[in-house]
């Protein structure tokens, strides 16, 4: 079984599994992705988002910066949501992320408005799966 085995597991909180819930997390966020872009770039780690956005390869984002950019009462109510401790889902969140912003953002810019695309997320992640030995 893989670490991301369990991103489409029922989650404790109505049901929901972690991709939803990641999606909706986003996407409620003041300005969506670009809010969430602009949260690490006034973290001081802009280079790193900005390699998930361009049309490079992307930098790892280790869970601490993760952490620090997005803050822990930002991520609580979503760990809440999906029934995971803020640190289990931080550490997946570093996996992911890199990932799924690179596929919401295919052209190497931000969506005008800002959301995550769901087909763009399940896109990233059956990738990432196959990468770790899940199933797709």
């Amino acid at each position: 079984m893989s670490i991301l085995d369990g991103l489409g597991a029922q989650g404790a909180a109505g049901g929901s599994n972690l991709v939803d819930a990641a999606i909706g997390f986003v996407n409620s966020q003041p300005g969506g992705l670009n809010g969430i872009v602009q949260k690490f770039n006034d973290a001081g780690a802009g280079s790193i988002v900005s390699s998930w956005i361009g049309k490079g390869s992307n930098l790892p984002i280790d869970p601490a910066t993760l952490l620090m950019a997005l803050g822990k009462p930002l991520l609580e109510p979503l760990a809440a949501k999906v029934g995971m401790p803020i640190e289990q889902l931080v550490g997946i969140l570093a996996m992911v992320l890199p990932g799924v912003v690179d596929r919401a953002t295919p052209d190497g810019t931000l969506p005008e408005d800002g959301k995550l695309k769901p087909d763009n997320v399940l896109s990233a992640l059956g990738g990432l799966m196959g990468m770790f030995g899940g199933k797709k």
